[in-house]
């Protein structure tokens, strides 16, 4: 008997305030949808620092002819020196996980293959490039041990990290997530107002329902129990809706047409929208219960 008149209160509320309802519907899927994308968005970075840690290289550039750096007064690198540097960085080793020299000859053609279709090509030549050794990192963060050990000694010119580059372009889509965490967290709080005021328009318009309720001896939590589920319901019909958007924008937006346009990048899976999903509905199911049971404490005293 209990369940079924809060079932039939329930039904009868959300029908009463539709409009009301409809509204907090949209609202808490545009702003867990926003949520659930910044969510997202984090997890491509992740997902792309991953990939691209895993495969940057430092870069030791030895000294050429014309080099004007103060490690190569002595002129181009020797095999001595070629030789030096070869067998220092094998004692680096497990830090230093591959090894690869690059002659002028390599560095050249490697140069013509990325700028095949440029005019640039014309304007060097095969000594302007310096030989140099590729080296990855079985730890990329620990750069600074090559850096301390090569760098300003005599036949090398430069040694280069890969990975700075990659961390200013992190940096910037760090920002750009951030930004959006702020307007999802932005739109969760319109989205908790919403709720607050619909849960005052209902209480207002069922005060007389109330009001007998209190008279036969009804407790508090058996008066506030329609309401709350009708908050829980809207806002759990929005989580859903933003899920179903969120997996719609993974299938189309990321599989196929993202993914086979930047094949030189990895996306993320769908392992991640099934762990950011249910946070989203219990975000969203979670706020709604919330701003609805303290409006009611103030509206529904007992």
């Amino acid at each position: 008997m209990r369940a079924t008149f809060v079932a039939s209160e329930v039904g009868h509320g959300l029908r009463r305030n539709l409009t009301m309802t409809i509204a907090v519907i949209i609202t808490v899927a545009v702003s867990l949808g926003l949520f659930g994308a910044s969510l997202l968005v984090r997890a491509q970075v992740s997902t792309m620092k991953d990939f691209w840690y895993d495969k940057v290289e430092v870069s030791i550039f030895l000294c050429s002819k014309g080099s004007d750096t103060p490690s190569c007064a002595g002129g181009a690198v020797t095999d001595a020196q070629r030789d030096q540097i070869r067998s220092d960085l094998e004692s680096l080793r497990p830090l230093v996980e591959d090894i690869y020299y690059e002659s002028k000859t390599e560095a050249y053609q490697r140069f013509q293959d990325q700028f095949e279709n440029s005019p640039i090509v014309d304007n060097v030549t095969e000594n302007a490039l310096p030989e140099s050794f590729r080296v990855k990192l079985s730890d990329p963060t620990k750069y600074e041990v090559v850096a301390s050990a090569f760098a300003g000694r005599p036949g090398i010119e430069q040694v280069n990290d890969q990975r700075q580059i990659l961390d200013k372009f992190f940096r910037l889509l760090g920002g750009l997530q951030l930004i959006a965490l702020l307007i999802a967290l932005s739109m969760l709080v319109v989205t908790v107002l919403l709720i607050v005021n619909t849960m005052r328009v209902a209480a207002f318009s069922r005060r007389r329902e109330t009001s007998i309720m209190r008279l036969v001896g009804a407790s508090n939590f058996y008066i506030q129990l329609p309401f709350l589920l009708e908050a829980g319901i809207a806002a759990a019909l929005g989580a859903l809706l933003a899920i179903g958007t969120l997996i719609v924008s993974k299938a189309v937006l990321i599989d196929q047409v993202l993914a086979p346009s930047f094949q030189f990048t990895a996306f993320v899976g769908w392992d991640s929208v099934v762990a950011i999903a249910p946070l989203m509905l219990i975000t969203g199911v979670g706020l709604a219960g919330l701003a609805a049971f303290f409006t009611l404490r103030k509206y529904l005293r007992v």
